[in-house]
């Protein structure tokens, strides 16, 4: 069965926003990340990230017409699981295309590198893309500390690494490589589009895309819905830290506009393709909307499409949405 799931609580789980919950020390805090502000986008773009030769670890069964395996690779000496498919067929001369996928937000403990997201994974598969899909650190069996980008670049760093490592595989075309993220996994999407010009095109999907005061915003009001709980409600309380250490993004727009991939968008520089549903109740459809309007307005190439009654998942239309992501990689990599 597909797992896919999103920021959806049990009355159980909503219980425990009444109680007392301790950040754990492997957690960074406003202090630390201050010193050097790991967040800032020139800090991250001066990062070096140079990924690792993919390691077999298991062969799943194919799909339609794709092979299926989980593997590993390195990333700050971590090791970092993945799922990775590879179309059945002639391979192209160059290669084939590559699509590296960023998950969104799963309680990292439930996260399997094998069924999680199988619903936008296989049509990209089936395409004839070979489909990397990191699990980020702390997340299912791999090492390290789950720690959310919002607070922390090292799923970013994650991501980064992994984009290096799939360019590596024998079977991949490095020139032909998009990404695509969903949710969080959007706001993973949106710092590479401002980090790296390695890539040819990017989808993002339903994704957490607001600039920093909108993203503050929406925290505040997930709190007051009582939709925070686990490693959500840690990254809610770093968030916290981070305004009592540095102040707003009104008393302290210098802080705030560094660590903003939204006030770096005139460096994007492929083709970008937004998609949302307008019954989302997860994360604000008007993220989206901001995105294409503030990307149009740098001169970028933006596609942009709406569901109106689609929600989180782009249900019920997602495997339209997936068909309009396809045609859409098909233009910039095929």
């Amino acid at each position: 069965m597909s797992l896919f799931i999103f920021n959806r609580y049990t009355p159980s789980q909503k219980n425990m926003m009444n109680q007392s919950t301790t950040l754990p020390s492997t957690v960074p805090t406003a202090t630390n990340m201050q010193s050097a502000n790991p967040l800032a986008i020139p800090t991250m773009r001066a990062k070096n990230y140079p990924g690792s030769t993919i390691t077999f670890e298991q062969t799943l069964g194919d799909g339609s017409n794709y092979h299926r395996y989980r593997v590993s690779y390195r990333s700050e000496g971590l090791k970092i699981y993945a799922l990775l498919t590879v179309p059945l067929g002639n391979k192209p001369s160059g290669g084939w295309p590559v699509v590296l996928f960023n998950h969104g937000y799963i309680p990292p403990a439930s996260y399997s590198t094998t069924t999680s997201y199988a619903v936008m994974i296989d049509p990209l598969a089936a395409a004839g893309y070979i489909v990397f899909i990191p699990d980020y650190r702390g997340n299912g069996q791999s090492e390290g500390t789950p720690v959310q980008p919002y607070v922390s670049p090292d799923y970013v760093t994650d991501s980064m690494n992994a984009l290096a490592s799939i360019k590596q595989y024998k079977d991949a075309n490095p020139n032909a490589v998009a990404i695509v993220g969903h949710s969080m996994g959007g706001n993973i999407t949106l710092h590479e589009l401002v980090i790296s010009h390695d890539i040819k095109a990017a989808a993002i999907l339903s994704g957490v895309v607001g600039n920093e005061a909108a993203l503050l915003q929406w925290w505040n009001m997930r709190l007051a819905n009582h939709c925070i709980v686990g490693n959500d409600l840690n990254t809610y309380y770093v968030i916290q830290n981070i305004l009592q250490k540095n102040g707003t993004p009104q008393s302290n727009p210098g802080y705030w506009n560094a660590i903003d991939p939204t006030k770096f968008l005139s460096s994007v520089s492929v083709p970008v393709q937004i998609q949302v549903g307008a019954a989302d109740e997860v994360v604000p459809p008007s993220f989206a909307s901001s995105l294409r309007d503030e990307l149009q307005a740098a001169g970028k190439t933006v596609d942009y499409h709406s569901y109106p009654g689609a929600d989180h998942s782009l249900a019920p239309d997602t495997a339209q949405a997936m068909q309009t992501t396809i045609a859409f990689l098909n233009k910039y990599l095929k």
